[in-house]
């Protein structure tokens, strides 16, 4: 357990004192029943019967006060949260050719187009991440269910540099290893990580609560290989979903100076999906309906940060109440 307001756990000292300074003037009360001589043992012997009735009660309000206190202090906990959820990853190539005209206005706006479509389909119980390639993949967003989140990332992509699909598989592959693990996004630690052990391979699309949407025009010219990116992903039995984007006549790029032909490879693209036991898509004829049926949601453990604040005080009321009616039944006022 943690807190926010540690410094407050001080008050919890104070308690002790104040309940010495209870029980001095308890003990200073009895001794003047006692110097009354028969009166005294009158009203002694009730002081006696009461006498268990006035610990319970004092102890009920101690206890309240130190659970007060500690409320004071905002603990957390992490929490283990059983849930419904799947994972999709949305994996945008973001190279130079993606700047393309031959789709209006451009082939990277047309990816972004056809994804913001998906993301604003999201059932519940997915969350959707975002990852960009060009010559490397970088995970743009962490799978998450907050749609805002995730159509600000995809607003962020801008084409640059070359085109590397086996990165952007392994990226994504990465991504989705991550938000399954049960270890948090933002833990860290010193100690070395333990070797990780290649997972046999199992059949391709039995992981059915995860998937990739892949959007490129399946133009590659940079290391790893992309069949072999694919295969890693079918192994591990998720399926990519690969969308064309552009035309098989292709537009021409200024690049540094160059001019570059560039056109739709789609054969490269249903390669990789049917390596997967994906689906190929065209941008312009892409349903988001299509892309949700690959998934299929499981049952996964989330450890959560959640704040106990409410339940301490919850106690800590109910037990100052106690010892409120215990007080007032004994003696008739409060404690």
């Amino acid at each position: 357990m943690t807190f926010l307001w540690p410094v407050v756990l001080i008050g919890v000292a104070l308690v002790p004192a104040w309940f010495v300074a209870t029980w001095r003037i308890d003990a200073r009360r009895r001794r003047r029943i006692a110097g009354l001589g028969g009166l005294g043992r009158e009203t002694g012997g009730s002081a006696r019967r009461g006498s268990s009735a006035a610990r319970v009660a004092t102890l009920l309000v101690t206890s309240a006060f130190v659970v007060l206190a500690v409320a004071l202090a905002r603990p957390q906990a992490t929490v283990s949260l059983p849930r419904v959820e799947g994972t999709l990853v949305l994996t945008f190539d973001v190279s130079a050719s993606m700047a393309a005209d031959d789709v209006a206005p451009t082939r990277m706006e047309a990816a972004k187009a056809a994804a913001k479509a998906i993301v604003e389909r999201q059932p519940p119980g997915v969350v959707v991440g975002v990852v960009a390639f060009s010559d490397a993949g970088l995970a743009v967003q962490t799978p998450t269910s907050d749609q805002a989140a995730v159509l600000a990332a995809i607003d962020r992509l801008a084409p640059s540099r070359g085109t590397s699909l086996g990165q952007g598989i392994l990226a994504s592959l990465g991504t989705i290893a991550q938000a399954e693990s049960d270890t948090p996004a933002n833990y860290y630690s010193n100690r070395s990580a333990e070797p990780t052990a290649t997972p046999a391979p199992v059949a391709p699309g039995s992981h059915d609560a995860a998937a990739i949407v892949l959007f490129s025009d399946g133009e590659n010219n940079e290391r790893p290989d992309p069949m072999g990116a694919a295969q890693a992903a079918a192994d591990r039995g998720i399926r990519i979903v690969t969308v064309g984007v552009g035309t098989a006549a292709g537009s021409t790029l200024d690049l540094d100076g160059f001019r570059v032909q560039s056109a739709l490879d789609e054969a490269a693209l249903r390669a990789v999906a049917d390596l997967t036991a994906g689906r190929y898509e065209a941008a312009d004829a892409l349903d988001p309906a299509t892309v949700y049926d690959q998934l299929s949601e499981h049952l996964v453990v989330r450890g959560e940060a959640l704040e106990l604040t409410a339940v301490f005080a919850a106690v800590g009321l109910l037990l100052l109440l106690g010892g409120t009616i215990v007080s007032l039944a004994r003696s008739g006022r409060l404690p």
